[in-house]
This record gives C-alpha cells, structure tokens and sequence, in this order.
C-alpha cells in the first residue's frame, strides 16, 4: 500500500508530530530521512528492510556511504542522508559529555569513548591526557592503529603530547572489534610497559580501559586493567 494511501495516524511524519519520535520503531524514523520508497514498496517498507538487512542500528550505523548507497531505495542522496543522521548522533553524544568531563573511572572513560570506537573495524590506540583533577585536556589523542605491540605502541609517542599538554596523568584506551574486550598478552606487555616509562616522567598511567561489546554473558562492553589487578606488580 502507498503511503498517502494509509490513515495519517499510521503514516510516521504525523505520528511523530502528534505523539513524539519515541513512538516510531527505527525503520519508520529512518522513512523519514528517506522521504521515498521504490516501486511497489512505500518509504516505510524500504527503511524496516534496511535495518533488517544490517540487523541493528549499530550495523547499520557502521555501514560507509557507498555500501549504502547500493542499498535498494536508498541510491547517492539517501546514503548521504543517513550518514550525516548517524554522524550527528555522535556528535550529539560528544557535545552531552561536556568540553572538560572527569575521567576518575573506567566507567566514565567508557562512556566517553564508546561512540568513538563503536563503529570501528579495526583496533585504535588512544590516549587520554587528565589534568590533576582528573579532567580531560583536548581530545583524545591518537598514537596507533591495528593490533597492539611494542612496536606500535612507543612510550615516545604517549608521552609526548602529555608532556606537551603538562598533563598529570593519562588514560590508555582502545577497542577490541570482536567486541570481547578481554586483554591479550601483548595488551598486558605494553600497558606495563607504560606504566614503568610514566614513573620514570612522573605522569602516572591511572588505566588502561579496552573497549568491546556487551552479551548475555557480558554485563559491561569493556574491562579495566587496573580493575583486573595488572597494574599491581
């Protein structure tokens, strides 16, 4: 059925405007930023596809612009739509933490970088410069990309920018694209590693927070190294 062939209180413009946003399902509100479907499948068929296609938001939100692009009903202009709704999304998570917020737990350098590396397929190294009061200075800096090794990893590259900063203390972070957030030995090694050479400089490494994904059996989408005791020699 054609969308303008249905009542307005099931067509989602209306029904955003008379109950909210929060009344539409993912595939209605993507419908709107569509505008138009296809042939024989109104706009509101073609976005409920589209997120059953991906299997999530999340996927979906992963998806580049020319994988979108090639989506049925979706084409250049529609693609260009979708990424610019998910990149405000992000930034809007940025903006709600603040320009300065406190970084004095796991919990807080997770929330903060969580729609950061979310959407990434490979592993990003990242350091976060904290003031004395444990507030972050600028923004997080980035010292690698892939898997972590001492040879990527180089307290040169750490330390540099918190020395530059005149940060008191840093927070390593990256994230575990399989989404198990479980460290590996050479996770283990280089965040060691870090702290020795931040003894050394008197900025001291206050955690090493890797990032991945929450399950059934997985209550938190990441762990704390210092939480799970290797910071304790």
């Amino acid at each position: 059925m054609k969308l303008m062939d249905q009542p307005a209180s099931e067509r989602p413009r209306e029904r955003l405007r008379e109950k909210g946003p929060d009344s539409l399902s993912p595939g209605e509100l993507i419908a709107i930023l569509l505008r138009t479907g296809l042939k024989g499948t109104n706009v509101v068929e073609v976005g409920k596809q589209l997120v059953k296609r991906y299997g999530s938001l999340n996927s979906l939100a992963r998806a580049s612009w020319n994988e979108l692009a090639k989506e049925p009903g979706i084409g250049p202009d529609k693609a260009v739509t979708l990424v610019a709704a998910f990149a405000l999304a992000r930034q809007l998570v940025k903006e709600a933490h603040g320009e300065s917020p406190m970084l004095d737990t796991p919990e807080a350098v997770a929330d903060l970088m969580r729609e950061e590396t979310r959407l990434r397929t490979a592993e990003i190294f990242q350091v976060l410069l904290l003031n004395t009061r444990r507030r972050l200075i600028g923004r997080p800096v980035k010292i690698s990309d892939g898997t972590l090794d001492t040879i990527l990893v180089h307290p040169r590259e750490v330390f540099k920018p918190a020395i530059a900063a005149n940060a008191g203390a840093v927070v390593l972070v990256h994230n575990h694209p399989s989404g198990d957030p479980t460290p590996s030995e050479a996770d283990i090694k280089v965040t060691r590693d870090l702290i020795r050479a931040g003894q050394l400089l008197k900025i001291e490494v206050l955690d090493h927070v890797i990032l991945g994904c929450k399950t059934q059996e997985r209550t938190k989408d990441y762990v704390s190294l210092r939480e799970l005791g290797y910071f304790y020699t």
